[in-house]
């Protein structure tokens, strides 16, 4: 698919990319729920992989090993065209990070404008950044959660698509805070995207209507 383009509506179903570094969970709940996974590319060698391969998804390693590693002679422009390049060349349509631990440059958001999805575990635009669930703790705030947005250049911002909201209970920490918010992770993530990739077919078929955003969902745990 060229970069920037809409889906091919003779090609179905849209084809997702998934970016992930760490265990899979997130990964596995995706692929528990049928959705057209392609490809899953990882950052660094980890479980994901091992649970794309089960699955019998096609994977790819882009290591940042390769680009300077985690230090400060990290090349992180080139490493996001290398990331962009092996999207592009597996067709995907639709890219969603899942547990990603890179923060990508231009040349992946200039292949799939409005195309790359995220999740982080706070309600935006409320605790942004790496610690969001120690920061919800720290402020002493009574609620907390999900959400599920379009992921654009500036980390943490873009539209929102889904929130969803978890309590926090006076005996909680930050591993069992961060756990309950994945366990609503799990389900409203893959319904998300779902949603998103079903509106990106009937624009291709439709041929140009507004493929904007609806207003994000709101679910309380």
């Amino acid at each position: 698919m060229a970069s920037g383009s809409t889906p091919d509506p003779e090609r179905t179903p849209v084809r997702i990319g998934v970016l992930a570094s760490g265990s899979g969970t997130i990964l596995e709940a995706i692929l528990d729920t049928d959705l057209p996974v392609a490809l899953v590319a990882a950052d660094r060698p980890c479980r994901a992989l091992d649970v794309a391969t089960e699955a019998m998804v096609p994977t790819a390693l882009v290591d940042r090993a390769d680009f300077g590693g985690f230090g400060q002679e990290f090349d992180r422009e080139s490493y996001s065209q290398a990331v962009a390049d092996a999207l592009v060349g597996a067709d995907i349509d639709v890219v969603v990070m899942a547990g990603f631990g890179t923060v990508l440059a231009q040349p992946v958001h200039d292949a799939y404008p409005g195309r790359i999805l995220n999740t982080h575990p706070a309600l935006l635009p409320a605790f942004p950044g790496w610690h969001a669930v120690r920061d919800a703790l720290a402020c002493g705030a009574a609620t907390t959660g999900t959400t599920i947005h379009v992921a654009q250049l500036e980390m943490d911002t873009g539209p929102i698509l889904a929130q969803a909201s978890v309590t926090i209970e006076p005996s909680d920490t930050e591993a069992t805070l961060h756990e309950r918010i994945k366990t609503v992770e799990r389900t409203l993530y893959p319904a998300t995207i779902r949603t998103f990739i079903d509106g990106l077919a009937d624009h291709a078929i439709d041929g140009g209507a507004s493929s904007e955003p609806d207003a994000p969902e709101e679910i309380t745990e």
